[in-house]
């Protein structure tokens, strides 16, 4: 179902068109465009994905709660965790995010670096 709001900001006003999701329209309303009817949300083409989509983390790996920046790899390779240890720091939005061990374990490799940017997901150090 689409609705048409009017919308004033800074003291300039806009007639905007709505559609509002998990309703059946009662019929398809003619678009300004030639009166067809308007494409609806749920036909629109996927997003297009990352550009250089960043490796997904893996059993054995701890994967990176959110996209930020690294901030400090707290750990040593070699080093003995137990779960729950801090293990890495991450910024985003202007906050840090301490990043845990999901397990017990031992790191293995580290996969990132202070200053290196991640995606959510990409895995951050190997643990064994």
């Amino acid at each position: 179902m689409k609705k048409q709001f009017r919308i004033t900001l800074n003291g300039k006003s806009y007639d905007v068109e709505a559609e509002i999701l998990g309703e059946e329209p009662a019929q398809a309303a003619p678009s300004r465009s030639g009166g067809r009817p308007a494409r609806s949300a749920s036909a629109a083409s996927p997003a297009p994905s990352a550009k250089s989509a960043a490796p997904a983390a893996q059993e054995g790996t701890v994967p990176s709660p959110l996209a930020g920046k690294v901030v400090s790899v707290d750990v040593a390779e070699g080093a003995s965790v137990s779960a729950g240890d801090q293990v890495l720091t991450l910024e985003a939005m202007k906050m840090n995010t301490v990043v845990s061990a999901p397990s017990d374990g031992t790191i293995g490799k580290i996969l990132v670096a202070p200053g290196d940017s991640v995606e959510e997901g990409q895995a951050l150090l190997e643990l064994s």
